[in-house]
């Protein structure tokens, strides 16, 4: 007998919406702990995730006006009839790293999946997304999307070069980032008028 899910509390209840999501993605405890076994061989490489992240939204002037990133000819430029290095650019590209560098620590340590957590997955795409409320940043869905999968593809890519995991490590690894990724993926959409 199938297992009925309450699709009002789907779009209501975000604990509820994640533990459906989890469960068929059969995203479980140990996917979790070994997202956590990352901590010690991926947090040394997070500011290298962060300036490959960032040069790769400066590499498509579509992303380049979306997100808060410029590159070192944009922060010249602004900066040429100025006396200060701090430019808006320059402390929005910082405020936007600092804010990617916390959510690649957080995903890796967090152990405990609490409402809490859930609530600050699901707040990436309230800050971001079509139906935020502040309005200061509105980033068509397309290309947070494209994002996520950029910094899966980042973090896989890793983990697969890694000479001290061996491949059956190697292989959960794999298995729960994605997971993980698809799960926020999902709770970003929510926040889209889709």
């Amino acid at each position: 007998m199938a297992e009925h899910i309450d699709k009002n509390r789907l779009n209501t209840d975000l604990r509820y919406h994640y533990d459906y999501i989890a469960k068929f993605l059969n995203f479980t405890k140990d996917d979790i702990h070994t997202i956590n076994t990352l901590v010690p061989i991926l947090f040394p490489y997070i500011p290298h995730i962060v300036e490959i992240v960032h040069a790769k939204l400066c590499s498509f002037d579509v992303t380049k006006r979306c997100f808060p990133v410029s590159n070192d000819d944009d922060i010249k430029d602004s900066s040429s009839n100025s006396e200060s290095i701090f430019t808006p650019i320059c402390c929005e590209t910082d405020f936007f790293k600092d804010i990617l560098s916390i959510y690649l620590k957080r995903i890796l340590i967090q152990n405990d999946w609490s409402d809490t957590f859930i609530k600050y997955l699901s707040e990436m795409g309230e800050l971001y997304g079509s139906k935020n409320y502040f309005k200061a940043v509105n980033i068509e869905y397309i290309h947070l999307n494209a994002l996520i999968g950029y910094i899966e593809s980042v973090m896989i890519e890793m983990i697969l070069k890694l000479e001290n995991f061996d491949l059956k490590k190697k292989c959960a690894a794999v298995r729960a980032l994605n997971k993980f990724f698809w799960i926020q993926n999902n709770l970003l959409t929510m926040h889209y008028k889709m």
